[in-house]
């Protein structure tokens, strides 16, 4: 199974979209995908239709034995969801090995589906600490404004001291730019500057930008995917060929 954790300590990014239709667009060539949701916000959940009553997602990484019976199976797809006790799981996971966890959870899922992907919350904590130990590589959304360059070294940081004591073979798979105007000069500049700082990090910027697209916010509100929802739309397009870039890394 090939986990990728989507993450950015910024909120508002299109974080949980992304990996929704990362999910969603690998779903429609045929990969069985597991999503886990540990943004206590649940948004992932919420549009999966799952309930984010109960232990979910933190009764899991307390207990990675149940991981199995911790999966929801919803219309679009299977999903480890959201609660909103995570907000407080940096005072409740605690105890030693914290950081291997969901590592450990998905470690027992390994041989059931192609992918995971994994939803994390804004913030540096132990959710996304468990979220870098237990999968092979991040995508980094960002949102085409001045305000999206900020944080992304402090996340690289966190990204180089977990790839140093708890997961060697981490690697930023690439950032993504969200919510882009071709037309807009600031979107191209922060396009510009993104591949500056993608380069600075030892990874790239991808070629699919995410277009601002009215569909995106309406396929939330209906609880579906935007391929679902709007399969001639933009983000369509963009998020079909983002799914195709990450795919053709995986098969090199």
């Amino acid at each position: 199974m090939r986990t990728i954790a989507v993450i950015n300590q910024k909120g508002g990014v299109g974080k949980s979209t992304t990996a929704l239709a990362i999910g969603a667009g690998l779903s429609l060539k045929g990969y069985s995908v597991l999503y886990v949701d540990l943004d206590a916000q649940g948004n992932l959940s919420y549009t999966l239709g799952a309930t984010t009553k109960g232990y979910n997602a933190l009764g899991v990484l307390q207990r990675p034995e149940t991981a199995k019976e911790e999966i929801q199976h919803t219309e679009q797809g299977d999903i480890i969801a959201s609660s909103p006790s995570l907000a407080g799981a940096d005072t409740v996971i605690t105890e030693t090995g914290k950081e291997y966890r969901l590592k450990e959870a998905l470690e027992s899922l390994s041989g059931e589906y192609d992918y995971c992907i994994i939803d994390t919350p804004p913030a540096l904590g132990i959710l996304t600490i468990n979220a870098l130990t237990a999968c092979r590589g991040a995508i980094i959304p960002a949102q085409a404004d001045i305000y999206s360059l900020q944080g992304i070294s402090q996340l690289n940081s966190t990204i180089e001291t977990v790839k140093r004591y708890c997961n060697r073979d981490l690697s930023i798979m690439g950032i993504v730019l969200t919510r882009y105007s071709s037309r807009s000069i600031i979107s191209r500049e922060v396009a510009e500057m993104l591949e500056q700082t993608a380069e600075q990090l030892h990874t790239k910027l991808y070629k699919a930008k995410i277009r601002e697209c009215t569909a995106i916010k309406e396929a939330q509100a209906t609880k579906q995917n935007i391929f679902s929802y709007a399969p001639k739309s933009n983000a369509t397009a963009d998020y079909k060929a983002l799914v195709d870039e990450i795919i053709g890394e995986e098969t090199k």
